[in-house]
């Protein structure tokens, strides 16, 4: 079964198997060699109860169109993107639905240098190939391709190494840390890294479980950080950590159980960069906090924005060699983590930036709390977004306003970005204001004007 709905803008996902099976799988894996002409790849895959079969269907499809695979088994999506980035292979797969709950199946494609497949750099191209191969029963191709190699690749030791280097493992103090890794890949990925380190850690839900017995692995979900804010503040911890089902994302608490925003948490990594690399260019999305590109320039970095979406951020990080990038959503990126995301890397950073600091974390936060506004994503849905778009450019005619990602507006001391959701009639708007009155009034006001 392969539904041409399971096809988004930065991936592959869909429903278990109604919308997509290991017929798809394998025609997707034989239409990605096919479309790129990849030598090796690697492939990987999470704890999903469909994952196994999945990724087997993938691998074949793809040693049949000609491609030696890589076969990483059980591991957390940026261990996929490592692992082509740093053995200099020519593609790679991750088997995963991310954050999604669990009847949900998918996959995640990147080239070369792991960069990300997405709907506007070949995977609709990848799409119609393996529609037409599912029509036709089989691959466009003569019989004169010869089938690829497959070998399983034991990329752990190297992995752990890798992320490992980004601190000074003996800054990092005992400090106490509860994690929630949702019963998803940090479960199998931290274990590893922790025994290095000197750490309290209190771990909850470590057993990977495709079924996802205690919550879905989304802590974007105020519902699914309840858990991590309780336990945080039950164990009287340091901090609070909790990760996302392929453990690609990860979301912190501070020691009053307070959520930390991910722009609070790019500007607090981006002093920690340029700390190490002095004038160095960082990247942010259309979303963040005036706190991020404030807190660059203070402290001698470049600023760039960049739309949202871990496409637009990886080919810019390339674009401008840039160091660091952070999204709101909880994605940040690395130039020396093959230029890709990690839920790992800030997971040991925060641990050495709370333990250099000496200070609690919720009062490290204090002076970005007290002075930036947000309002955290708000979603709306719209029965026209272009038309509701044009409103509310003629109302803010007045403002700063940009159309890079949706339409962004700025004032003196305010300003929001309202931007449409890839896959449904939906607005998002985000806004801060200098002050915590003005931020509300805002708010209303312009989701009045969205919600008419």
């Amino acid at each position: 079964m392969l539904d041409p709905k399971v096809f988004k803008a930065y991936d592959v996902r869909g429903l278990y198997p109604a919308e997509l099976d290991e017929a798809g799988a394998e025609a997707i894996g034989r239409a990605y060699v096919e479309q790129f002409e990849p030598r090796r790849i690697a492939v990987g895959r999470d704890m999903r109860l469909s994952s196994p079969t999945m990724q087997e269907a993938f691998m074949r499809g793809a040693a049949t169109a000609g491609a030696d695979v890589l076969d990483l088994g059980l591991v957390g999506t940026e261990m996929v993107y490592f692992a082509v980035g740093s053995l200099d292979l020519e593609g790679g797969a991750m088997v995963t639905a991310s954050h999604n709950p669990k009847e949900y199946t998918g996959m995640k494609l990147v080239r070369r240098g792991a960069l990300p497949v997405g709907g506007e750099s070949g995977l609709l191209d990848v799409r119609d190939l393996a529609l037409a191969q599912s029509r036709n029963g089989g691959s466009h191709r003569d019989g004169s391709v010869t089938e690829g190699s497959r070998e399983s690749y034991d990329i752990w030791p190297a992995y752990v190494e890798r992320v490992l280097s980004f601190v000074d493992g003996d800054a990092i103090k005992p400090l106490k840390v509860v994690i929630d890794a949702a019963n998803g890949m940090a479960g199998t990925m931290l274990p590893p890294v922790l025994e290095r380190l000197p750490v309290e850690a209190v771990r909850f839900f470590f057993e990977p479980d495709g079924s996802f017995p205690n919550h879905e692995p989304n802590p974007l979900l105020p519902e699914n950080r309840e858990f991590i804010v309780r336990q945080t503040l039950e164990e009287g911890a340091d901090l609070g950590v909790a990760f996302d089902g392929d453990a690609d994302r990860c979301f912190f608490v501070d020691d009053t159980g307070e959520f930390v925003p991910g722009d609070f948490i790019t500007a607090l990594f981006a002093e920690s960069v340029l700390a190490r690399e002095p004038g160095a260019k960082i990247i942010y999305d259309v979303r963040a906090s005036r706190a991020v590109p404030e807190t660059i320039e203070r402290d001698g970095g470049v600023p760039l924005m960049e739309r949202v979406g871990h496409a637009f951020i990886k080919a810019r990080m390339r674009k401008d060699d840039a160091a660091f990038a952070g999204e709101v959503s909880g994605h940040y990126y690395f130039r020396d983590f093959s230029q890709a995301d990690t839920g790992t890397v800030p997971f040991l950073l925060m641990l050495e930036l709370v333990s250099k600091k000496g200070r609690p974390l919720s009062e490290i936060l204090e002076p970005l709390r007290s002075h930036y506004f947000i309002t955290g994503e708000i979603n709306t849905p719209v029965a026209d977004v272009a038309l509701k778009l044009q409103e509310l450019k003629e109302r803010y005619a007045h403002g700063r306003i940009s159309h890079r990602d949706g339409i962004s507006v700025d004032f003196d001391d305010w300003h929001f970005n309202v931007r449409p959701s890839n896959t449904e009639p939906l607005l998002r708007l985000n806004l801060e204001a200098m002050s915590e009155e003005l931020m509300e009034e805002k708010r209303d006001e312009v989701l009045a004007l969205i919600r008419a």
